[in-house]
């Protein structure tokens, strides 16, 4: 057995592109280069080119091609070439993608790594819930050095940043279809959706168990691996769940109930909630930056350069000295204005669109639930990080490539495909 050839190569680089991800950007970043060049001199040699006709990849080429013409209308055009060429790895991911499904059959073995790296990720979590620390050591989690409340968010091998909630919202629904194709034991896979589910509650990130207890009242409600009564009985169980894992932490009642609630209870606090919030804040000053450049936006990347500026705009234009307005659609409209915002949104929502018949009858649990978690991701109005950040990028293409590639019907090496 020939362990350098070119499937063996694939297989371990793509299966380390969780833990790659966790390590950080750079090791993430590396890993994507190494991939990305080694599968290119594959297609070169092979001259395997024919996935160029696909619609998808053309429409996937046009938002590359706007991203690179938006660059050169931004504020700084090194800022936004810098960030908008880096684009061209996130579309050769998607290529190679759709040809390792096509071609290899180790679809089974690859979500079979990614499930472990995920099991070891969530055991982490507990560790860390129950001791205070992770494995390492690791706790306490603080943003731009200032401790979270009773220093309680978790942050497991992500050590100072509390993204662990993003991390097992990328697979959670990705490996649940995995378990619901691949194994007959449906039992143990919903025995694994709830203790995956539970490591996310506890992680303390609202926006991101809010998406993913839609994104499972979708699957449960729109797929028929459950009878209804069935359905029922587990949407209330993971209700409970979630209350009964926030009642049993101060911290976790505070922050998913007591911030709100308190906020919120009456017309008085409504009022001071909606005037102090500081995402309310954030996203006024994403519709500031908007109002002032409508059409094209101040460019990617370019949002901290406008807002932070000048202490005399921050006053006039109620901005807010941030990287990013923390809410997808501002994020868009800041930075790409109008004609941008809709062209990311109708290309992505294109495509979701032409492949979702196929979705749907096919049955095919793996590209439900990679579709779900692309589709909760535009949740409107719920918080949010940078869409183009490295760790938010990577995440969401690798559910959107895999939305595409493990269905023959839609996968963009086929003949016949959608």
């Amino acid at each position: 057995m020939n362990l350098l050839n070119k499937e063996n190569i694939f297989f371990l680089l793509f299966s380390f592109l969780p833990v790659s991800i966790i390590i950080g950007s750079t090791i993430s970043l590396i890993n994507l280069i190494i991939l990305s060049l080694f599968f290119l001199i594959v297609l070169f040699k092979e001259k395997n080119f024919d996935f160029l006709n696909h619609l998808a990849v053309k429409l996937i080429f046009f938002l590359y091609l706007y991203l690179i013409l938006n660059s050169f209308i931004s504020l700084n055009h090194e800022i936004g070439l810098a960030r908008n060429i880096g684009f061209l790895r996130i579309i050769i991911l998607f290529i190679f993608i759709n040809y390792f499904f096509f071609y290899f059959e180790n679809e089974k073995k690859l979500l079979n790594t990614w499930t472990i790296i995920l099991s070891i990720f969530i055991i982490d979590i507990f560790i860390e819930y129950f001791l205070g620390t992770n494995i390492f050591g690791w706790g306490a989690a603080t943003i731009n050095g200032v401790p979270q409340p009773d220093g309680t968010r978790i942050v497991s091998f992500f050590k100072d940043e509390p993204i662990a909630g993003a991390f097992i919202s990328a697979f959670i629904l990705l490996i649940f279809g995995h378990g619901l194709k691949n194994f007959n034991n449906r039992i143990w896979t919903l025995i694994f959706l709830s203790i995956a589910f539970t490591a996310l509650v506890i992680t303390g990130e609202r926006s991101n168990t809010l998406k993913i207890f839609l994104g499972i009242i979708i699957f449960f409600i729109f797929f028929d691996f459950f009878k209804v009564k069935t359905k029922i009985m587990i949407f209330l169980l993971f209700t409970f769940l979630f209350g009964l894992i926030i009642s049993q932490s101060d911290y976790l009642k505070i922050r998913y109930v007591g911030q709100i609630y308190e906020k919120v209870n009456n017309k008085k606090n409504l009022k001071k909630f909606f005037d102090d919030n500081i995402y309310i804040e954030l996203y006024k000053s994403g519709y500031s930056v908007f109002k002032n450049y409508p059409f094209f936006g101040v460019g990617n990347k370019n949002y901290r350069i406008e807002t932070c500026k000048d202490k005399s705009d921050q006053l006039k234009f109620n901005y807010k000295c941030l990287t990013h307005p923390h809410q997808l659609y501002f994020e868009f409209l800041s930075e790409h204005g109008l004609v941008g915002t809709i062209i990311i949104l109708s290309i992505l929502f294109y495509l979701m669109y032409m492949i979702l018949k196929s979705i749907i009858l096919s049955r095919n649990y793996i590209q439900v639930g990679s579709f779900i978690f692309v589709l909760v991701n535009f949740t409107p109005f719920l918080p949010s990080g940078s869409f183009f950040s490295d760790f938010n990028i990577t995440l969401f293409w690798i559910n959107f490539s895999i939305m595409f590639a493990c269905n023959k019907k839609t996968n963009i090496f086929a003949k016949n495909s959608i």
